[in-house]
């Protein structure tokens, strides 16, 4: 009777996670990047990638966001994509969003601030993510969304939760896994 349940518990160890949910799908877009380069999703595709919305003159949760991302440039493979969308897109130029990169130390082959037409970054922002409309408010999520090589949503992280980081690391280790 113990062998059985020894072995039982041994093969529940082994067995494979549960794969993440597909969320949502985030269609093709184009936008500008912070070297005023036009910036293709395209060039996401096959890559695991997490995005945030932020603005540069963002008082509030914003830097601790943007430093947090900076983490997980320091913590992930360089495989790993991060794109942080603007919610300011008038004030947030390529140039600004160059200046707030170098702030954080981002490694622009890796990490994106994107800019654009305020309707397109609405359009993202709203109904591909399903966060924050960007209407000139500024008010936006404080949420990190997690995306697959396919531009399939397989998660989302509150920011200011205790534990986001790890979960948020764990699932991207998940996807690499399941990738390979």
């Amino acid at each position: 009777m113990r062998l059985v349940l020894l072995s039982a518990l041994l093969l529940a160890g082994c067995a494979a996670p549960k794969p993440l949910p597909i969320l949502g799908q985030v269609p093709p877009f184009q936008l500008t990047a912070q070297t005023g380069q036009p910036f293709d999703s395209h060039s996401l595709d096959g890559h695991i990638w997490v995005a945030n919305f932020i603005y540069t003159t963002c008082p509030g949760p914003c830097p601790m966001m943007s430093s947090q991302m900076r983490r997980l440039q320091l913590s992930t493979t360089p495989d790993i994509s991060l794109v942080s969308f603007t919610v300011d897109p008038q004030h947030d130029t390529p140039s600004v969003l160059a200046e707030y990169a170098k702030h954080f130390t981002a490694d622009p082959a890796r990490w994106h601030f994107l800019t654009g037409e305020p309707r397109r970054l609405n359009d993202l922002g709203l109904h591909a993510f399903k966060l924050n409309s960007v209407d000139g408010s500024l008010t936006h999520s404080t949420r990190f969304v997690l995306v697959d090589g396919a531009r399939r949503i397989r998660g989302y992280y509150i920011s200011s939760d205790d534990g986001f980081m790890p979960r948020l690391l764990h699932d991207i280790r998940q996807l690499e896994r399941e990738k390979s």
